[in-house]
């Protein structure tokens, strides 16, 4: 539906591109979160695809029409590409009843009176809001106008939508349920939906697939559970989620040594530069309660214990000096200064490679 190949952009007077030949596919009704730090790149390729920023080179295509493209000169405007957008602030009009402002896209494209009033009514009521069409929309909530902003970007119904942090301004818990119901509404209504974030939650909440960039470069591309389980490079694996990074030194077969000990893999490797755990696949016993030395297994010393909850974060500290996080059930009784033995389990170890420049 999407795709946009060797995408380049560098704004005047920059020392270095924002975008830095960035190629993706995204697949007819498919939900892409472009995912990454402030300043990655990310809102500026969204903007691109948007037909809001102008390309240094590249070119994209949406559906079967090609809408940019450097080597032929090809720009199409903003308003006759198959998009609609959903921006951080809503942009609603506060001048305008809940109605007229969702119908605002039909009026600039001139359409009947009577097919106006059907698709205002439709997209209202798929974002709830059915009955508010004539109500001031300064008198909405946060949540409601995001909603209007969303029906607004419906009732065009263009094959792509383009969100842009659309959920950053509402409270936590807000944001939470509108999760949810943006997620489960374009799905029912079949759009394909590019959207930027840099919360990985929300990323590994509302994506089918998520494209994680840094530094003006896609870095990593894959489903919420492979990037978070398996992901392939230290950006990836330290900005999703925490993990522990340990260097390694060699490799021999599905073993490899580190400098807290030799650490067994699930399978055999031929090169990796370091292995990475989550806090919360890290298993710690107390001394006493744990049988034996194995490979991946190691003594240590309780440092903290922080109580979140559902969850307790201990540091432990290992012989070696290494300290090391780890994630453990609230119920666990555990206290600063107990002798404790760590154990790294081969399957939820996580192999990455040195990260290309």
């Amino acid at each position: 539906m999407v795709e946009i190949k060797d995408l380049w952009l560098t704004y005047p007077g920059a020392a270095q591109p924002s975008v830095h030949g960035v190629s993706l596919g995204i697949e007819s009704g498919e939900f892409l979160t472009l995912l990454g730090p402030s300043g990655c790149g990310k809102t500026t390729t969204l903007r691109s695809v948007a037909g809001l920023e102008t390309p240094t080179a590249g070119s994209i295509t949406i559906g079967k029409s090609r809408v940019f493209d450097v080597a032929t000169r090809l720009n199409v405007p903003t308003h006759t590409r198959d998009i609609a957008m959903v921006f951080q602030s809503y942009a609603i009009w506060p001048h305008m009843t809940v109605g007229q402002n969702v119908a605002f896209p039909l009026e600039v494209m001139k359409l009947p009176r009577e097919e106006m009033r059907q698709r205002v009514a439709e997209a209202l009521d798929m974002v709830g809001l059915g009955a508010f069409a004539d109500r001031s929309a300064t008198r909405l909530s946060g949540g409601q106008q995001q909603r209007v902003a969303i029906a607004r970007a419906l009732v065009r119904r263009a094959t792509v939508m383009l969100l842009d942090e659309p959920l950053s301004n509402l409270d936590a818990k807000l944001r939470e349920q509108m999760r949810l119901e943006l997620r489960e509404l374009l799905k029912r209504v079949g759009m394909t939906a590019i959207y930027v974030t840099h919360d990985q939650e929300e990323a590994l909440m509302l994506s089918d697939r998520i494209a994680l960039m840094n530094a003006g470069r896609l870095v990593e591309i894959g489903t919420p559970r492979s990037l978070y389980l398996k992901p392939t490079t230290v950006f990836g694996a330290t900005f999703l989620g925490a993990a522990e990074i340990i260097p390694v030194n060699r490799v021999v077969g599905n073993t490899v040594a580190t400098e807290i000990g030799v650490l067994q893999l699930d399978e055999p490797v031929a090169q990796v530069a370091h292995v990475a755990i989550r806090p919360e696949a890290i298993c710690v016993l107390r001394r006493d309660d744990s049988q034996g030395d194995a490979p991946s297994r190691f003594d240590g010393t309780l440092q903290s214990v922080v109580f979140s909850g559902r969850q307790q974060q201990l540091v432990v500290q290992l012989a070696t000096g290494r300290k090391l996080n780890a994630l453990v059930e609230a119920t666990r009784p555990f206290e600063a200064g107990d002798a404790v033995r760590v154990e790294l389990p081969p399957a939820r170890l996580m192999t990455l490679q040195e990260e290309k420049q």
